[in-house]
């Protein structure tokens, strides 16, 4: 079925995490870097709630770009980063071996840099049969005019793009869907920015729940 004309789910997707290295982090210039940390982990967070299998690549750890993200590894505690040295991930045999043990045909791909090392196993991937959705706003390029090149030259391969908050919230698709609504919310409020703060106002000021924050100790001043 063409992606364009479907929508996918936690029990069809997977989700790839290229190269989010100290290294590639710095010649990111399209975006600022610490929303992409952000936006990253919680993509990250909310598909381990969700149960949606992941796999994470790296490049050149010790020979360039230095260790992923201690915030990403943190999320998968103990699972293994596809070490590679080419820069097309579909070369190396080892992360096809990840993709393929997925079971998944819909793939949402994040990574640095967006030109390089999330376009290129895009287009092939999209070649094998895969359908690609690349979260934009949890890749980074070298430039404004690297991402918007990268994002079309995909999308004319027949990628789809999406966002951080579009990309989670399709794993939810309906709120009346419990099972995962209070760490979603939990991880929402946490980092999702004027949506976190939405939320967190719905529940407090709409709901009456009690605040999620700790309430500052106001603490006596010592007389001088």
């Amino acid at each position: 079925m063409n992606p364009y004309h479907s929508l996918y789910t936690a029990a069809d997707s997977a989700i790839v995490f290229i190269d989010h290295q100290p290294q590639m982090l710095f010649g990111v210039a399209n975006a600022d870097r610490a929303t992409l940390i952000n936006n990253v982990t919680l993509l990250a967070k909310v598909a381990k709630e969700f149960n949606v299998p992941a796999v994470l690549t790296s490049v050149e750890t010790e020979g360039f770009s230095g260790y992923v993200w201690p915030q990403l590894l943190d999320v998968f505690p103990g699972q293994s980063v596809v070490e590679r040295t080419s820069m097309n991930s579909w070369d190396d045999a080892g992360f096809r071996k990840a993709i393929e043990a997925t079971g998944r045909k819909n793939i949402l791909m994040t990574g640095l840099w967006t030109e390089v090392c999330v376009t290129w196993p895009t287009i092939e991937m999209l070649g094998a049969g895969y359908n690609i959705y690349v979260v934009e706003d949890c890749c980074g390029a070298t430039s404004p005019a690297a991402q918007e090149a990268a994002l079309s030259r995909m999308v004319q391969a027949g990628a789809v793009r999406l966002t951080t908050i579009a990309a989670l919230l399709e794993w939810q698709r309906d709120w009346k869907n419990k099972e995962h609504y209070s760490a979603l919310m939990g991880l929402l409020k946490g980092q999702a920015g004027a949506y976190g703060i939405g939320v967190e106002y719905a529940y407090t000021m709409v709901h009456k729940a009690p605040q999620s924050a700790i309430k500052p100790q106001v603490v006596a001043r010592a007389a001088h």
